[in-house]
């Protein structure tokens, strides 16, 4: 059985069960927060844990790095929608100590690719840098005040919006304020 099967099966008894009961909320954050955070899978329940967010309290965004790579990226969409139409009037920036995209390049990606059978020829496009997109960061506290910067300085982005940056510890949770 495929992990999306196993996946599968668990829903139907998690439902049948009633175990969603617990977490039925409306689309509104109670904080009205949200949270741009890495797609890391250490993070998948220690970011809300560790900042003592339930069900409902925020909006998290993830991606790769907790990057907004330019002003018009779903991440940045996302923050948008949740100004103006959730009534988030807070942003963190949650990079992680670890993060994979730390020393990200193209390069890398562009081997793999290969081998996984991609033509060449989708490497070399004219419509797109790829070595700009899939480039990752080399310092973390430089990469949250840029997205920070992203963030609060966008020309759709309210000024009353608070817009802070942080790394939180991967491994105990731990949060540093990045100033």
């Amino acid at each position: 059985m495929s992990n999306i099967d196993k996946v599968l099966a668990f829903n139907r008894e998690y439902v049948a069960s009633k175990g969603y009961e617990q977490h039925i909320t409306d689309k509104f954050p109670d904080k009205k927060l949200a949270v741009l955070s890495c797609m890391d899978t250490r993070l998948s329940v220690l970011l809300q844990e560790a900042l003592g967010l339930r069900n409902g309290d925020a909006k998290i965004i993830k991606n790769a790095g907790a990057v907004v790579p330019s002003p018009w990226d779903s991440a940045l969409r996302s923050l948008i929608v949740a100004v103006y139409e959730l009534g988030v009037t807070e942003i963190m920036v949650v990079a992680h100590t670890c993060c994979g995209a730390c020393h990200m390049s193209f390069a890398h990606f562009r081997e793999e690719m290969l081998k996984r059978g991609i033509p060449e020829a989708e490497l070399t496009r004219s419509d797109i840098d790829l070595d700009s997109w899939l480039e990752g960061f080399h310092d973390t506290g430089m990469s949250v005040r840029r997205t920070v910067e992203a963030i609060s300085g966008h020309p759709l982005m309210p000024a009353d919006v608070t817009v802070r940056g942080f790394i939180i510890d991967s491994v105990t949770g731990g949060l540093e304020e990045v100033l």
